[in-house]
This record gives structure tokens, C-alpha cells and sequence, in this order.
């Protein structure tokens, strides 16, 4: 399965009437809708791979508007996963129970910062930060799919609404209830991309010269941290600038390499230890100063990460 999103072949065997490059042409939309609903790159591509065996089992000349179908197919794929995975209590929600190890955060986009990749900058379009893909994690499996459809692609709620099993009226409802939770959990980051960058140079430097005065200058005073390092390492939770500067400053220790990346399109940094990567950091910026810093540590899910090198 393809951790960096590369587009694959479509199966030889697929509809006769349906030309493969048609679906491949879909393909990097519709992984976008899956890594909104799922949060994780590996499984919005086994969605979308669901996607096309549907479609080579459907009769094409009943399919008016291919994209907006296979949208709403992806759609009704991934809230089945979503259901799935509430029913077996898999991935708890973000800040759930940081000292049981409850943090999972959702997987990130990673690009360098000097190579345009269009498939990715396909995936993180409209501004899909970790931040949000956070808040996205903490919805119901209805309310992200009215919410990541109608807001994000422009679904009608016409045609939300069969997917949910609710009427048009109930649909829009939903939506506008989940916009509004989503408006006040992430409210607008800077969007200034150099600006931002000198921000994370700013933690860096300090983090690295263990300057704790710095860091408290640079980290707004309600900043909060979350770390995920998987199932064999607790997840933890971090709030206030004093507690998360500490910290920034003991990891700082470790980690030999930092380097800078774009993280769902915004300044970032990887770092390495022994030549193996031992985090991806995000940032979320607002006012200029950091207030949130989301660091993923789980080596195997650093593993499957297309990481720049």
C-alpha cells in the first residue's frame, strides 16, 4: 500500500466501459475526501480501492456524473470504517485520556520544503492542518461526513442526506451544528507561510540552546502539546508555556537532526536520531506565537511515512 500517495494503476480487470484513466483522474480527489473522514493515509487508500471494486461491479451507463458519485461511494466507505472503528473502540478521541495513552493523532502530510508535490498539495488543500484533522477526530461518523462533504467538497446535502439515512432538511441541520463546533475548536492560524516559518526557527533555536526564556517568548501562554508514540508508548498531553518548554528542551537533547519540513502544508520539522526519524513536529500558529505542537513519535507509523530524506 502506498504510504506517500503516489497514484496506482487501476486493476486490469475493471469495467470495460469505463476507461482506467477516467477513475485514475478521480483518484487524488477522492483520496483527499478519505484522509478527511479516516485521518489516516493507509486507510483512505484502502477506501479508495473499495471505491473502484464498487465501481467495477456497477453498471456505468447509470452514472451521470462520475466524480460526484464515486465521492459519495468514498463517502459512504468511510463512514462505514468510522462506525467500525467507534463499534470496536479503536483510535479514541484526542485528549481522552492522555495518561492512559488515549492520543492519537491523525496522520500527517509531510513534503520538503523545496519540492512542490502535486498529489499532496491535492490531499491538504483548504488549509487541512493537523489542527483541524484533530477536531475532525473528536466528531461523530455523521456529523464529519455531512461536515467534510457539503463544507469541504460541496456536496449537496440532497445527496448526503441517503448516506445518513436522514432527510435533506435534518442533514443540513447536522452540518450546520458540526460548523460551528469546528469553528470554535480551530479557529483561523496564521497564514502568513514565512512568518510562520520564523516562528518554528525561533522554537528550534531555543529548544537547541536550551534557552527556556525564549521559548516561553516564542510559545503562547496557553500552548498546548500532544505527543503520540503508538501503543507501546503512553500518549501524552502537555498545557501551559513553562511545562511544554521544559519538555522542548529535554527532547531537544535527543534528537540529533532537526529538520525543517511542510506538515499539511505548514512549517514543521522532522527530526532524526542515529539516521532513523524520531518525530514529525506541527505547528499551529496563531498572533505569532505556537499554540499547539503536535508531535507523532510511533516508529512504525514513522516507518510508513514517505519522509524526506
Amino acid at each position: 500500500m502506498s504510504a506517500d500517495f503516489l497514484p496506482d494503476e487501476a486493476p486490469a480487470d475493471g469495467p470495460p466501459d469505463l476507461p482506467a484513466d477516467r477513475f485514475e483522474a478521480e483518484r487524488p480527489a477522492l483520496r483527499a475526501v478519505a484522509y478527511r473522514m479516516l485521518g489516516s493515509l493507509a486507510e483512505a487508500e484502502d477506501a479508495v480501492q473499495e471505491a473502484w471494486l464498487k465501481l467495477s461491479r456497477t453498471d456505468i451507463a447509470e452514472v451521470r456524473n462520475l466524480g460526484a458519485w464515486l465521492t459519495t461511494v468514498v463517502g459512504r466507505i468511510c463512514l462505514d470504517m468510522l462506525r467500525s472503528r467507534t463499534a470496536r473502540r479503536e483510535d479514541p478521541l484526542p485528549e481522552q485520556d492522555p495518561v492512559g495513552g488515549a492520543i492519537r493523532l491523525p496522520d500527517p502530510v509531510v513534503t520538503a520544503m523545496t519540492r512542490a508535490d502535486p498529489e499532496r498539495e491535492i490531499l491538504i488543500a483548504d488549509s487541512v492542518g493537523i489542527a483541524l484533522m484533530i477536531v475532525l477526530e473528536t466528531l461523530s461518523p455523521a456529523e464529519r461526513l455531512a461536515f467534510v462533504l457539503h463544507d469541504m467538497f460541496d456536496v449537496p446535502f440532497d445527496d448526503i442526506a441517503p448516506i445518513l439515512g436522514r432527510t435533506a432538511v435534518s442533514t443540513r441541520q447536522l452540518a450546520s451544528r458540526t460548523r460551528r463546533r469546528v469553528q470554535g475548536a480551530a479557529p483561523a492560524a496564521d497564514t502568513d507561510l514565512a512568518r510562520k516559518r520564523d516562528v518554528v526557527n525561533a522554537f528550534l533555536t531555543a529548544s537547541r540552546g536550551g534557552d527556556f526564556d525564549a521559548l516561553l517568548a516564542v510559545l503562547d501562554p496557553d500552548v498546548v502539546a500532544r505527543s503520540d508514540g503508538g501503543t507501546r508508548v503512553p500518549g501524552v498531553l502537555r498545557r501551559g508555556a513553562s511545562d511544554v518548554a521544559s519538555q522542548a528542551i529535554a527532547f531537544a537533547r535527543f534528537a540529533a537532526d532537526a529538520r525543517p519540513v511542510l506538515v499539511n502544508g505548514t512549517p514543521g520539522v522532522v527530526s532524526y536520531a542515529g539516521g532513523r526519524p524520531l518525530s514529525v513536529m506541527s505547528f499551529t500558529i496563531r498572533n505569532g506565537r505556537v499554540t499547539a505542537l503536535d508531535i507523532l513519535t510511533d516508529p512504525t507509523r514513522l516507518a510508513a511515512l514517505a519522509l524526506p530524506v
